[in-house]
């Protein structure tokens, strides 16, 4: 596992990217500068968590988007490929944020599913049972990992867990198509949008153990 991967020498607190940034990605009129700036930042952020051996570092890390706002986040990476370090981080951060807005129907999604998805359950390492505040603790976990852990398993965890998901919104998909096929086709569309991202999730951790993620 390449635990120097994308690291650097960095300030006690991180410096977070901001207005220079954004300010770099939305004057940049060559679309391979702002993937530089994308690819930039998510090398930065991961480089400084993981050399700063802080609590108090991967804590603001962790809680990015809650300092800085979902849409400042996007801004950056929310159109980079999926299976690169930045569309991995994107994905993470949705999850925990989606967790934090919704906690009783991501706990709800994810009780559907963890029968359905027992390798998965594990991997993920949920503590039982599944409730809103437990699903919150993962996911902030999860993030955790990418910072001062092994980056491979943190992105494993996060697939297992939308592998989970997905099967949960897969089942209560068939269980309400008699009654309500419309909701049944969303619930359809939303397992098989989480599946794809479980996916790409795994295939970021497989890359990361080749030194291929950037």
């Amino acid at each position: 596992m390449p635990a120097d991967h994308g690291e650097r020498s960095v300030p006690r607190r991180p410096v977070l990217f901001g207005p220079d940034a954004l300010d770099a990605q939305s004057g940049a009129s060559d679309p391979a500068q702002v993937s530089e700036v994308a690819h930039e930042t998510a090398a930065v952020l991961v480089g400084t968590g993981r050399a700063a051996h802080d609590p108090e570092v991967t804590s603001r890390l962790v809680g990015l988007v809650e300092e800085l706002g979902l849409s400042t986040v996007a801004e950056l990476w929310a159109d980079r490929p999926a299976r690169s370090l930045p569309g991995a981080l994107w994905r993470l951060y949705c999850l925990q944020e989606w967790v934090r807005r919704d906690p009783v129907g991501a706990a709800g999604d994810y009780s559907a599913g963890i029968r359905f998805a027992d390798v998965s359950r594990v991997v993920a390492g949920l503590a039982e049972p599944p409730g809103p505040d437990e699903l919150k603790a993962l996911t902030d976990a999860i993030l955790r990992g990418v910072f001062d852990g092994d980056l491979a398993i943190a992105l494993e965890r996060a697939a297992a867990f939308c592998r989970v998901v997905s099967a949960g919104r897969a089942n209560r998909a068939d269980d309400s198509d008699a009654h309500d096929p419309l909701g049944a086709s969303s619930q359809t569309r939303r397992a098989a949008a989480m599946l794809t991202t479980a996916e790409d999730l795994e295939i970021c951790a497989r890359l990361w153990r080749a030194g291929n993620l950037t």
